[in-house]
């Protein structure tokens, strides 16, 4: 992959929000999820390149973008996306993953120029799930806010599913708690882009070609949100990844055909 290097936009607010581009041709703006900066869609950008152009972000607050937002709102991260689109050209398509694929279709029906969105297992809570989780969030809102970073973490991560011992793992690795103790301040982000539910008249609301993606060893919660979503956006496709789960960006090799099919098809 030919990387033209740290770009920076100008936010809404004035935050900069830094990314990297590569590739050729139309543009696809990657969005990552909690825990995530820039680097963790590196392997899809390498995909993808032959096709389009790329723009991995670090979503505000991360990696190297600023956030000067007096409080977290979901519609500061929706201009920073507005910003990354006119920087593209005026228009591109979206993936996101996780918290990133709720945030892509939430700009999406914000009305901002995006082509097609791909949408990789959106963590909507849906059924007895939703209100068991409302409790988590609100204590790793509370957690990040005090500068606790290493609850805050735990907490998120123990809420989505995380057992115990697997926690205890991370922590006990001290490179891969050293990153996600660095991100565990914007959780608060992921916390208002997901909700307390699915918002079935705002996805009722988007009108370009979507892609609803979930992989067949994923929790069945993941799986059940992914499918809400896809139900809930006029015209959408859903679709299984046999063998593949959350963790998919790792080695997004069965992902990567998909994405670019499906974007390929939504520009004819």
């Amino acid at each position: 992959m030919t990387e033209t290097g740290i770009e920076r936009v100008r936010s809404a607010d004035g935050s900069e929000i830094a990314f990297a581009r590569s590739g050729r041709g139309p543009a696809v703006i990657l969005i990552g999820g909690a825990f995530n900066d820039r680097s963790t869609t590196t392997a899809l950008a390498d995909g993808l390149a032959e096709e389009f152009t790329t723009y991995r972000y670090d979503r505000r607050g991360r990696g190297d973008s600023e956030d000067r937002a007096s409080k977290v709102a979901v519609a500061r991260e929706v201009e920073d996306i507005a910003a990354l689109i006119e920087h593209a050209g005026g228009e591109a398509a979206l993936f996101g993953h996780s918290s990133g694929a709720v945030l892509a279709l939430e700009a999406t029906a914000a009305g901002l120029a995006v082509s097609a969105v791909v949408a990789y297992e959106p963590p909507y809570s849906v059924g007895p799930v939703a209100d068991e989780r409302v409790a988590s969030a609100e204590r790793v809102v509370e957690l990040a806010e005090a500068g606790d970073s290493d609850g805050a973490a735990a907490e998120f991560l123990r809420m989505t599913g995380a057992p115990a011992e697997v926690v205890d793992g991370m922590r006990a690795d001290a490179n891969t708690w050293a990153y996600l103790t660095a991100q565990a301040h914007t959780l608060p982000y992921d916390i208002a882009v997901c909700g307390s539910g699915l918002p079935a008249d705002r996805l009722g609301t988007i009108g370009v070609p979507v892609l609803v993606i979930d992989g067949g060893d994923s929790e069945e919660a993941l799986r059940a949100g992914a499918r809400a979503a896809a139900d809930a956006v006029p015209g959408a496709r859903y679709r299984t990844l046999p063998g593949e789960d959350h963790g998919i960006l790792r080695d997004p090799a069965a992902l990567v055909p998909v994405v670019a099919g499906f974007l390929g098809r939504a520009r004819l």
